[in-house]
This record gives structure tokens, sequence and C-alpha cells, in this order.
């Protein structure tokens, strides 16, 4: 394959996905209504069509212009955009739609793609715009690209679980980062036990493009960072990597109160595990980034921002009424 294209490509792991995919000899075209910066204005090799995905004549006519070996669809979330894609690019050598951890019903540990349920879609939920029917609207994205797969078209899904990295503008490790960049002591709540599966964006990047050249149609491939820590030991990673030292203050529901704060309102914290299988997409020849070089890359580039995540968790503030009640004890 020599020609991709991408839908989105500009703001997070699109960007990355082009990089991959320039550093894999590829001519890149990107698909997006151009709402945000291009970071590849400059580059010879990736041209840009404007347009809307919704838009069937738009995203023929990127169709007909670009004539795709792969297109990689990194905006598609509700079915109806995985249903009108795998239907205009039907002849490509490979579609790989990004669903989600999100898009599993049950929990299990791991998740595996060929085994959990996946998420029921009502038609209400398959239109639906809230948070709270992301999973299931990206569990029937999946039905489309099976379906899409039982009609002749070569697509795949990959579901990655938490994505963190440079230009994550979700700003959820961002929070992390600030916290132990900023203060000696950090709150973690609840035991600093608990588990959620992450994946470093460039290696979600690699994964869709092992899956388009090496995956299998109407095939969902899981993603993950292969090495999974506790929230603790993400934090003491952090740690390392800005080479400082921090007090991790572990604090409940009860110590919370004083603060006004509940468990989950701390970003990348979940009360039950949360554990991808990787081992099919291992079985592809994709290996993991090594857990300290992407947290490092992730810190570097965190640094380097004006991100700091602090809209996604408690304010500074009510954690000292929390710290102030647990030094009484």
């Amino acid at each position: 394959m020599d020609d991709a294209l991408v839908i989105g490509g500009t703001r997070f792991i699109g960007r990355h996905l082009v990089t991959e995919l320039l550093a894999n000899d590829y001519d890149v075209t990107i698909f997006n209504r151009g709402n945000h910066d291009n970071p590849f204005a400059d580059e010879d090799r990736v041209e840009h069509v404007q347009g809307d995905r919704t838009d069937d004549d738009a995203l023929e006519a990127a169709a007909d212009a670009v004539d795709p070996d792969a297109v990689f669809d990194c905006v598609a979330y509700y079915p109806e955009d995985v249903r009108r894609a795998t239907r205009i690019f039907d002849d490509c050598e490979a579609y790989v739609y990004i669903s989600s951890g999100s898009s599993y019903g049950r929990e299990e540990i791991p998740k595996r793609e060929d085994e959990t349920p996946l998420e029921p879609c009502t038609e209400e939920q398959a239109t639906d715009d809230s948070h709270d029917t992301y999973g299931n609207r990206k569990a029937e994205g999946d039905r489309a690209v099976f379906e899409a797969a039982e009609n002749g078209v070569n697509a795949m899904a990959v579901r990655p679980p938490i994505v963190y990295g440079p230009h994550d503008y979700t700003e959820r490790l961002d929070f992390w980062i600030d916290r132990v960049n900023r203060f000696d002591r950090v709150v973690v709540p609840g035991d600093g036990t608990n588990v959620w599966h992450r994946v470093y964006v460039e290696d979600v990047a690699s994964t869709l493009r092992v899956v388009a050249e090496r995956g299998e149609p109407g095939e969902a491939y899981n993603t993950g960072d292969r090495r999974i820590v506790t929230l603790d030991e993400m934090v003491e990673l952090i740690a390392d990597q800005l080479e400082t030292d921090v007090e991790i203050v572990h604090a409940g529901p009860r110590e919370l109160e004083a603060g006004d704060i509940d468990l989950e309102d701390y970003p990348l914290y979940r009360d039950y595990p949360h554990v991808l299988s990787t081992a099919k997409l291992a079985d592809l020849g994709w290996e993991s980034t090594p857990l300290e070089e992407a947290m490092g890359r992730a810190v570097e580039d965190h640094l380097e921002s004006d991100r700091d995540g602090r809209e996604n968790g408690p304010d500074r503030e009510a954690e000292e009424r929390v710290l102030g009640i647990l030094d009484t004890f």
C-alpha cells in the first residue's frame, strides 16, 4: 500500500498517525473540515482535502480524488459514519475504524475481542451525542465494520483504551503531571491500586498501520500498553521522569468529603479494573513503546505546552482541606 487517506488527521491520534504513515513511506491525504490548524501544511507528501465527513458528496469526491489504498477513520463517532465510509470506500485495500475499549459491554479481566460481548445500541443511542452513549455508539460502529466485511469490504476495527501522549487535548494525564510537577504531596483517590488500561498515542498510530497492512477483514484488535500500571505507579513514573520526589497521599470517600470531592472526580480513576488483552495484536508483530520512554515523551511535551489539566480534577484548595484532615489522624 502506498496511498493513505486519513479522515481527521490534525489533532491527536490522527496527527500521530500521519507521522507514522510518512515514516513508513506512505503518501498521505487528510480529509477534514479544516477547523484546526494543519501541522502538515508545509509537508509536500501530505495533501489536504477539505470537507465534512457527514456529507456523502464530499466524501465521495475525496474517494475519487485520492483513490486511497488504505483509509483510516479517526473521527467516526456515530454508526452511520462507519456505514457511510465503508460504502464509499468499499474497494480500498484496508479500511480501519478507530473504535474504543468502551465498546465492551461486560466487566471482565481482561476483555478479549472475540469473547467479551459488546455494548447494545438502540436507535436513539446511535444518534445521541452525549458521553453516556459513547460506548454504545462505538460498539455499533464495530458491528457496521463486521457487516461491511461480510459484504466484501476489507474493514477492520481498533479498540484503544485511554490514550495519552503529546498533543493530548483531553489533558487527563496533564492533570497528574501538573500535580507531580508543582507539589511535594499528591492526593491519589482510593488506595492507589486501581487500574485503567492506557495506551501511548504513537502506539495507537503504529497499531492502525499494522492492522491495515496485516489485519484480517472483519476483525477487531485491542491495543494498549503492554505493561499496565496502577494509578500509584503512574504517579511514581511521572515523578521519575520529572526527576523529583513525591509523597503519595491516599484518600478514600470519607477523607475526600472534607474537600467535597468524589473518587470519580479524579481523571484516570476507575473503580473496577479496565484491562484489554493485546495478544491478538501482538500476533501481528506489533510491539509497544517501553513505558518509561512513552511517559518521558508525554512529560516533555507537557512541559513545553500550556496544558495543565487542572479543569479535569479537584482544585488544589479542596485537596488541601483533605490533607488537613489526614494530617490530624
